[in-house]
């Protein structure tokens, strides 16, 4: 018997509270995974995002809401490359905790998500912005050289 995805419908109007979520991401995922948290916390954001598939980039935003991993803007399209920008109290309160938090689980979600919506394979890196707002930098960037095959999710 295959197991249900959580709905995001069903739990958009529950709220948990801010420290329950960061100790699962910043304590206890890092004390699991080891010095590989970053790398397996990308690729399962590409997981995450097969099983969540958008074909639409305001759907991505919205999903990062409802995923309170903050609010996500696309502030640069280029050819081959977008660049978000992502912020909430949350980041900021990680940052000021741990000025090396690490946001890959969104990276690879966000790769994914870019490389099913434009069809080409797709990859995303990171930067902190410590300054006076703190916010996180995703550039994502793709090779029409590299179109990808439709996948059945």
């Amino acid at each position: 018997m295959k197991k249900e995805l959580p709905k995001i419908e069903i739990y958009s109007g529950q709220e948990v509270p801010a420290f329950g979520f960061e100790l699962m991401k910043s304590v206890l995922l890092p004390e699991l995974l080891g010095d590989d948290a970053g790398a397996i916390l990308y690729w399962s954001g590409r997981k995450l995002a097969r099983l969540y598939p958008f074909d639409a980039i305001e759907d991505v935003v919205l999903f990062f809401e409802k995923a309170a991993w903050g609010t996500l803007i696309l502030v640069d399209e280029s050819r081959g490359k977008l660049k978000f920008e992502l912020s909430s109290d949350l980041i900021t309160a990680r940052l000021h905790d741990d000025p090396d938090a690490v946001f890959t689980l969104e990276a690879g979600f966000l790769a994914e998500q870019i490389q099913r919506i434009k069809g080409y394979s797709a990859e995303a890196y990171t930067e902190v912005k410590h300054g006076r707002q703190k916010k996180i930098e995703f550039i994502v960037k793709w090779d029409v050289r590299e179109p990808i095959e439709t996948v059945a999710y």
